[in-house]
């Protein structure tokens, strides 16, 4: 079944700040000095660092709390203030320190340059934060967000709590020290972090062999490197691997695009995907964000639509093997889908109104037929009238139909198992108990549903009333 991202817990710790746009358009240049001048037409406040990790988690519908440090003054009341308008639990600890913020001044949406305000909270009692983690329930995940302003000044303390607590850390790095983040579940370089603590890198086999020995040497269940164009790796201890090739079509601005991977890592992680699969939808969410201007975050329509143009197999007839890669990835976005079957031999109105039906129970529906010698040991030696591959071309061009798969067994009780769908759809003539494929559907938390069927049409009628004509 289909794990439901809004349903994740992510608690994330680390450096916020405040990141403020000035937008303009640029007409001319300084006669003060060769530097365009912006007529600033709009002022944004957004929350930035671990702030925009939260916000991705939100963006989701997902819980997210944050802890972090700040000042006591007018940009930690407009970072409250963001965050409290999508949901967000935060625990501020003020300090005499200003509260970062980084000022980017843009115009057609290229950033011409960037002020930052700032001091370090290095020298700040961290107590409150493990005190915050240790009194905080219901998370399951935790991120780390490391911007190297001192927030998390002492990794060590945080991951060993959370590991008491049972709570599974990612962690965004930062420095040439990755050994300050031993213990966690995962970290999530970018490939420039990672060769500044492995060494340079010059073919695919040192990225996996480094990875691997680091990720041992730190206890990680594994690293995950963010390539850029490249796409991304996670590289597991034992030295296995998996890669995946960006599909970001045009990027703006990378700003915050390992936030929201980070993010997404840890609500998939959450709520039960496995990393591989979390990795799938952490790279489909970063290339909605880098197609955006400034931190951004992505929601739920346009993970979908990501995950979408990642898909190798948007409609039609699939092999058995494809079709399983193919459930794996709908699942990933969510989507319920539907399974039939039959031998659809002479597609009629009652097949017809009979798939619509199915699939208006779900996001997609699989039709599953029977093989040319399954339907002859079903039907006889003068059936099918139709031959195997005909009728799987006709049924891929209904619009209701998404995928048709062959199976050779008289009945698909094989084939459902595999692919456990949420809905196992039959006509009415069944009794649920009757139904090839429900006890496994039902024992993996899906549905059995019948469906009525449309009087006075079969393949059976339609042969016989031509015999009776000729």
């Amino acid at each position: 079944m289909q794990h439901n991202l809004s349903h994740a817990k992510v608690l994330v710790v680390g450096d916020i700040m405040l990141d403020r746009y000035y937008n303009g358009s640029t007409e001319r240049i300084s006669p003060e000095a060769p530097v365009p001048v912006v007529h600033v037409k709009s002022i944004q406040n957004r929350a930035g660092g671990a702030g925009n990790v939260a916000l991705n988690v939100a963006s989701l519908s997902a819980k997210a709390s944050i802890c972090s440090m700040v000042g006591d003054d007018a940009e930690a009341h407009d970072l409250a203030r963001i965050l409290s308008d999508e949901n967000i639990d935060q625990h501020f600890i003020k300090t005499d320190k200003p509260t970062i913020t980084k000022v980017r001044v843009l115009s057609q949406k290229q950033q011409l340059i960037r002020v930052d305000f700032e001091e370090n909270f290095l020298s700040e009692d961290k107590a409150k934060i493990l005190d915050f983690i240790d009194t905080s329930s219901g998370y399951n995940t935790m991120v780390l967000s490391d911007y190297g302003k001192g927030t998390l000044s002492d990794p060590q303390s945080i991951i060993k709590l959370a590991k008491k607590k049972d709570i599974k850390i990612f962690v965004d790095p930062k420095g040439n020290d990755f050994s300050r983040y031993k213990g966690a579940s995962v970290i999530t370089p970018n490939r420039k972090e990672f060769e500044l603590v492995v060494g340079k890198c010059h073919t695919e086999k040192d990225i996996i062999d480094k990875g691997a020995e680091l990720a041992k040497a730190l206890e990680l269940d594994g690293i995950l490197v963010t390539r850029s164009a490249e796409g991304m790796s996670f590289i597991r201890h034992d030295g296995t691997y998996e890669h995946i090739p960006t599909i970001a079509k045009e990027v703006y601005d990378v700003t915050g695009a390992g936030d929201t991977v980070i993010a997404v890592m840890a609500m998939a992680i959450s709520v039960g995907y496995d990393y591989l699969s979390a990795m799938r939808l952490a790279n489909a969410a970063a290339s909605v964000v880098v197609g955006k201007v400034g931190t951004a975050t992505v929601n739920i329509n346009e993970l979908h639509d990501a995950l979408d143009e990642q898909s190798a197999f948007a409609h039609g007839v699939l092999s058995q093997k494809e079709l399983l890669t193919a459930m794996k990835e709908v699942h990933l976005q969510g989507e319920k889908v539907v399974m039939t079957n039959g031998c659809f031999d002479i597609l009629h109105a009652g097949h017809v109104e009979y798939l619509q039906k199915a699939r208006s129970l779900g996001d997609r529906l699989i039709v599953a037929v029977n093989t040319d010698e399954s339907v002859t040991r079903l039907k006889g030696s003068t059936r099918p009238v139709v031959p195997l591959e005909a009728r799987m071309e006709v049924l891929s061009a209904l619009q209701c139909v998404d995928w048709v798969v062959a199976f050779s067994e008289d009945t698909p009780q094989r084939l459902i198992s595999e692919v456990l769908p949420d809905i196992l759809v039959k006509g009415a003539d069944y009794e649920v108990n009757e139904i090839a494929g429900a006890k496994e559907v039902i024992e993996n938390g899906g549905e059995v549903k019948t469906i009525d069927l449309k009087p006075n049409y079969s393949t059976s009628y339609i042969i016989n009333k031509i015999k009776s004509e000729a």
